[in-house]
């Protein structure tokens, strides 16, 4: 094991969750196996909070999930898995 610190810059990513959305979920779930890949922080943000509502206000994501990476609104609805790992890659 190596005592290294990961040197890729660390992206901070936003999921917004609206209730009873199985997408979210599947956003979260996917989003926590690929940051075990890459340096990324997730935090999810409900629809209806003040953040939330803010959020939306700002991106008018047309789908629940919204995943915004780092501000910036990276998609909504199904987390495209394949794209979101080649935005990463070209990050590192």
């Amino acid at each position: 094991m190596s005592d290294r610190v990961d040197e890729r810059p660390r992206l901070n990513v936003v999921v917004l969750r609206s209730p009873a959305c199985h997408l979210c979920d599947d956003a979260i779930k996917a989003l926590g196996e690929i940051g075990r890949e890459f340096p990324i922080d997730v935090r999810v943000v409900e629809m209806d909070s003040l953040e939330g509502r803010a959020i939306v206000a700002a991106h008018r994501p047309a789908l629940s999930p919204a995943v915004l990476v780092d501000g910036a609104l990276f998609s909504s609805g199904r987390l495209p898995r394949k794209k979101f790992r080649r935005m990463l890659e070209r990050a590192a």
